[in-house]
């Protein structure tokens, strides 16, 4: 007990000039006025990190925007690096010309495992090459088709419409980043599962499979706001906090999928065949009934459908407010083409497509994704990777490069993905290579759902504009924030009136 009497004081003695310098150092890094965070021996840039925390996404893409060959190293502190690039060229070499040497990583691996398990999104090597070749059977034509024209036309005509219907007609305020979110929860169990949460009823209720997803994914994010892994794998070891939220959280989920499976696999005996074309029962007929794996391939899916194109969706609709010459042209075309908006006519709905990618332009759904280095590296644009690096490229600070998509990038503006075609001049969509524009990844690992999610997104976009006008509840010149947690979010929701369109409604009559 002496010794430990007179260690304290030495330790104290020790500990006070260590965090008197770390607050010099963190007072110093605010008033820094370079572009670049200061690095500091030992602690490299982590305060400035620290400091931008809640901006993470646009503190990075200003880092990579401002360097000459648009790639930033981070010196994150302990010896430890970050890439961020938003060099196309680098973005190719990452995931297509070096890809092996480019996989998820130890960091990005354990900070999802508990929610994703192996699934295909926190996979490498021959695991992801299996999951990925029986979930390609699900997003062929046919199943494509059969998504479009029975999950969204149902989850549409049945649920969406008749919500907003009614919001119209009371006056009330929605939170439309919350309602797009349980549609796409809806759709993507139906399509994952085979099993309709009933999330988008007129109660809206708090479906217990649907809130424990939204828990999980939350406190999953939270461990990549730690910065520090020891924190949250401190708070997991003694099961407290967000930790304890969290293995709760995960808990739910998978023993409610582990429910649906064993009655998947009841249907199937029963049935002898497999006439569902949902991806649990691709799985399970492909001869694998490893319980604990087929949760994790199928959360993960689970966790792209609902994100991503609810995200997508309410950016678009924000958007669309403040550019009535856009919804102008958008209504239109839904005249000419959707007046149903079934399979065939929605896929050649071209003026909503270039809308919808020059939306994800300015705010992607996933802003960033991480690699690490399996060996050492040199980029394209000369940057060292060393083994062990992570190395994030950035379709946010991608959209906003002024060399690739011109002085007007700030802008919102379709006709960039546009171009007349033929004598009759219409409109023909003119892609960007998926390395200049990565919203769906690109290379090996590009997203199988690419199609589907386009699909969904007009097919959302031609049924709700055919009848009504989104209108944003905010102060005037109030501009929603852009975060991310997994995926892109608007802070605080985005609360909307809804107005009926008259019957005239392809003249629309937006204001700001």
């Amino acid at each position: 007990m002496e010794s430990l009497h007179f260690s304290f004081p030495l330790a104290l003695s020790i500990l006070l000039p260590l965090l008197f310098l770390a607050f010099a150092i963190f007072k110093n890094s605010q008033t820094a006025s370079s572009k670049f965070p200061r690095s500091y021996p030992i602690f490299g840039s982590f305060f400035a990190l620290l400091k931008n925390k809640d901006r993470y996404v646009q503190w990075t893409s200003d880092l990579a925007l401002a360097s000459p060959n648009l790639t930033h190293t981070m010196r994150r502190g302990f010896g430890k690096k970050v890439v961020v690039t938003a060099n196309a060229a680098n973005v190719q070499h990452i995931l297509r010309s070096n890809f092996q040497n480019y996989n998820k990583g130890p960091f990005l691996r354990s900070t999802l495992r508990d929610l994703l398990g192996d699934g295909i999104f926190n996979a490498d090597g021959e695991s992801w090459k299996f999951q990925r070749q029986v979930a390609s059977h699900e997003f062929n034509t046919k199943s494509l088709r059969k998504f479009v024209e029975n999950v969204v036309d149902s989850e549409l005509s049945d649920r969406l419409i008749p919500i907003l219907k009614k919001a119209a007609s009371e006056g009330t305020v929605l939170d439309f980043q919350d309602i797009l979110q349980r549609f796409a929860f809806d759709n993507i169990c139906k399509i994952a599962f085979g099993y309709d949460p009933k999330y988008l009823l007129p109660s809206l209720p708090e479906a217990e499979f649907a809130v424990a997803f939204e828990n999980a994914v939350r406190h999953s994010r939270q461990r990549f706001n730690s910065f520090v892994p020891l924190y949250w794998k401190i708070k997991r070891a003694l099961n407290i906090g967000s930790e304890k939220q969290l293995k709760i959280a995960v808990k739910q989920v998978r023993d409610f999928a582990k429910e649906l499976i064993r009655g998947k696999k009841h249907e199937l005996q029963a049935e002898n065949s497999l006439e569902s074309v949902d991806l649990l029962s691709r799985f399970l007929s492909s001869g694998h009934s490893d319980v604990d794996f087929v949760v994790d391939i199928v959360i993960s899916f689970i966790l792209a459908g609902r994100d991503t194109t609810s995200a997508a969706l309410t950016w678009f609709f924000w958007l669309l407010s403040s550019h009535p010459e856009v919804e102008s042209q958008i209504l239109n075309e839904i005249k000419e083409k959707a007046e149903e908006p079934s399979y065939d006519e929605v896929k050649d709905m071209v003026y909503t497509h270039a809308a919808i990618c020059e939306s994800m332009r300015l705010y992607p759904p996933v802003p960033s994704d991480t690699k690490s280095a399996v060996s050492d590296d040199v980029l394209p644009d000369g940057t060292v990777v060393k083994k062990g690096m992570r190395v994030a490229y950035h379709p946010y600070a991608m959209g906003r490069v002024e060399k690739v998509w011109g002085a007007d990038w700030a802008e919102f503006r379709p006709m960039r993905w546009l171009e007349r075609k033929g004598e009759a001049g219409k409109w023909r969509f003119v892609s960007r290579d998926s390395y200049t524009y990565p919203v769906f990844q690109a290379g090996p690992r590009i997203c199988l759902g690419k199609d589907m999610a386009f699909l969904q997104m007009k097919a959302v976009v031609a049924g709700v504009l055919r009848q009504f006008k989104v209108v944003p509840v905010a102060e005037e010149g109030k501009q929603p924030v852009y975060i991310s947690e997994l995926s892109a979010k608007m802070k605080g929701g985005f609360p909307v009136r809804i107005e009926e369109m008259a019957e005239s409604g392809s003249k629309s009559s937006c204001t700001n």
